[in-house]
C-alpha cells in the first residue's frame, strides 16, 4: 500500500515537469550544440516560457498580501508596504547570490565531466551561502525600526511595521533556499516545476491571509500579523514542495542534491561567492535607483508619487519577460561555455537579445497606444478627482515606453555575461550607471528644474541607457576581453 502511494506521488510530481524527456538524463538541456537560429530559439523558448510564468506568479504572491492588508486600513497598508519593501529587497538580492548556482551548474553540464558529482557540490555550497546570508537578512530586519526612523517614517506606521517585520523575517531562510532550488531545477531542465510550485504558493498565500488576517476556520483574527504568518507559511510550503520534487522526480533524484549537506567544499563555496556576491551587488544597485526614485517623488509631492507608482506597475510587469529570458540566457550561454563552444555562446546570446528587446518593443508600443486602458485597471481615468494623477501618469508612461527597450537590454546583457561567469565588472557597471548618470540626472532634473517628477523619470531612462550600453559593449567584446573559454 505504501509503495503504491509513493509511486502515485512520483507520477504526480513528474506530471508537473515539461517537456518530458527520457529518464536519468544527466544533461537534459544540452546534448549537441545547436548552430541553427531556429533550434536555439526553440530551446530558449522552452526554457524561458516557464521562467517568465514563475516570475509573474511570484509578483502575484506579493499582490495577494496587498489585497487583504488593504482592507485593514491605510496605516496597516503603509506598515506592510514598508516592511515588504525592505524584506523584498533583501530576498531579491540574496536570490541573486544563490543564483550563482545556475552558470556553475550549466557549465558543469556543458563540460560533460562528472556532472552529477559537480552539480551536487555546487548546490550544497550555494545552500550554505544562502543559509548564512539569510541569517544576515534576519539581522537587518531586526534593525528595521531604526532604519524606518532614520528615513523619517510616521511613528504610528513604524509601531505597526516593526512587529510585522519581526514575524516576516523568518520567511528569509525558506525563501532563499526555495529560490536556490527553483534555479537548480530549471537549470537541470525542469523549469515547469518552478512555475507550478509558484502557482501553488499564490493559492496558499491567499488561503493563509483569509484564515489568519480575518480569523476564519477557527483561527484567531490576527490582522496585520496574520499576513506575515501567511507569508512565512507560504515560503515553507514552497521549500518543502521543491524538496519533494527533487526526492521523487527520477531525473532530479539522480543528482542526490539533498545528500551529504554537511560536507564542505571550500573551493566551490569560493566559486559561488565569487560569482554570486557581485550579482547581489548588481541587484542592490538597480533596486536602489528605483527605490531612490520613489523617495524623490515623495519629496516632490504625493500626487507625483501616486502617478509614479501607477506607471511603474506596468513597467515592472513587462520587465518579468526579459528577466525570464535573461535567466534562460544564463543557462544556455553557461551550457555552451562549459562545452567550450564559442559559436553556440554567440548564438545563445543573439537569440536572447532578440527575444528580450523584441518583447519590450511590443510592450512599449502598448504603453504608447493604450495608456488609458492600462490605467483603467487601477483607477477611473474619467473621475475628476483623478485628473491630475492621470495626467502625470500619462507623462511618465511615455518615458517608461522609451526605457522599456533599455531595461530589457540591460537585463539580458547582464544575464549573458553571467553565463560566462563574468559578474564583477557588470556589478561595477551597474553601480556607476545607475547611481552616477542615473540618480545624478534624476536629482538635477527632479529637484532643481521645473520638470519635477518627469525629471526623475528621465534620470531612470539615462541610468538604464548607460548600463544597457556598457553591458552589451562588454558582451560584444567578450573575445578581446578574455571572457571566452580557452
Amino acid at each position: 500500500m505504501q509503495r503504491r502511494h509513493l509511486a502515485a506521488l512520483r507520477l504526480a510530481i513528474e506530471a508537473l515537469s515539461f517537456p518530458r524527456r527520457p529518464a536519468y538524463t544527466p544533461r537534459p538541456m544540452f546534448e549537441q550544440p545547436p548552430h541553427k537560429w531556429i533550434d536555439e530559439l526553440r530551446a530558449m523558448l522552452r526554457l524561458a516560457a516557464p521562467l517568465v510564468g514563475a516570475n509573474l506568479l511570484q509578483m502575484a504572491v506579493f499582490a495577494v498580501d496587498v489585497v487583504f492588508v488593504a482592507r485593514l486600513g491605510p496605516e496597516a497598508l503603509a506598515a506592510s508596504s514598508l516592511s515588504v519593501s525592505l524584506f523584498g529587497l533583501l530576498i531579491w538580492s540574496l536570490s541573486g547570490l544563490v543564483g550563482a548556482a545556475s552558470p556553475l551548474i550549466a557549465a558543469e553540464l556543458g563540460s560533460r565531466r562528472h556532472a552529477v558529482r559537480e552539480v551536487r557540490r555546487t548546490v550544497r555550497m550555494a545552500a550554505w551561502a544562502g543559509l548564512l546570508a539569510a541569517f544576515v537578512a534576519i539581522g537587518v530586519c531586526l534593525l528595521g525600526g531604526p532604519l524606518m526612523r532614520i528615513t523619517g517614517q510616521d511613528p504610528g506606521v513604524i509601531a505597526r511595521a516593526v512587529p510585522f517585520l519581526e514575524v516576516l523575517m523568518w520567511a528569509a531562510i525558506p525563501a532563499v533556499l526555495a529560490a536556490l532550488l527553483r534555479t537548480v531545477v530549471a537549470t537541470l531542465g525542469r523549469p515547469g516545476i518552478g512555475t507550478a510550485i509558484t502557482g501553488m504558493a499564490v493559492a496558499i498565500n491567499a488561503l493563509g491571509n483569509w484564515v489568519f488576517v480575518f480569523g476564519h476556520l477557527g483561527a484567531p483574527e490576527l490582522g496585520l500579523l496574520g499576513s506575515a504568518i501567511s507569508s512565512v507559511m507560504t515560503s515553507v510550503a514552497m521549500l518543502l514542495a521543491f524538496m519533494l520534487v527533487i526526492r521523487f522526480d527520477r531525473r532530479l533524484h539522480r543528482y542526490r542534491l539533498l545528500g551529504r549537506w554537511w560536507r564542505p567544499e571550500w573551493q566551490r563555496l569560493g566559486d559561488v561567492l565569487k560569482i554570486g556576491l557581485p550579482i547581489c551587488g548588481t541587484i542592490i544597485a538597480e533596486a536602489g535607483m528605483f527605490n531612490g526614485a520613489a523617495f524623490l517623488m515623495g519629496r516632490i509631492g504625493e500626487i507625483e508619487l501616486a502617478a509614479h507608482t501607477l506607471a511603474l506597475q506596468f513597467a515592472a510587469i513587462a520587465f518579468q519577460v526579459p528577466f525570464g529570458v535573461g535567466q534562460a540566457a544564463t543557462i544556455r550561454v553557461g551550457l555552451a561555455y562549459g562545452a567550450r563552444d564559442n559559436a553556440a555562446i554567440a548564438l545563445a546570446g543573439k537569440v536572447a537579445t532578440q527575444l528580450g528587446i523584441g518583447f519590450m518593443a511590443v510592450s512599449a508600443g502598448i504603453m504608447l497606444l493604450f495608456p488609458l486602458q492600462l490605467l483603467r485597471l487601477y483607477i477611473d481615468p474619467a473621475a475628476p478627482e483623478n485628473a491630475r494623477v492621470v495626467g502625470l501618469a500619462l507623462q511618465y508612461m511615455m518615458v517608461a515606453a522609451a526605457f522599456q527597450l533599455f531595461d530589457g537590454a540591460q537585463a539580458v546583457g547582464a544575464s549573458q555575461l553571467r553565463g560566462l561567469q563574468d559578474t564583477r565588472v557588470p556589478m561595477l557597471i551597474a553601480i556607476f550607471g545607475y547611481w552616477v548618470p542615473g540618480v545624478g540626472t534624476a536629482l538635477a532634473l527632479g529637484l532643481f528644474t521645473g520638470n519635477g517628477g518627469l525629471g526623475v523619470w528621465f534620470g531612470l531612462l539615462v541610468g538604464l541607457i548607460f548600463v544597457a550600453g556598457l553591458m552589451h559593449w562588454r558582451w560584444r567584446n567578450r573575445a578581446r576581453l578574455g571572457l571566452l573559454p580557452a
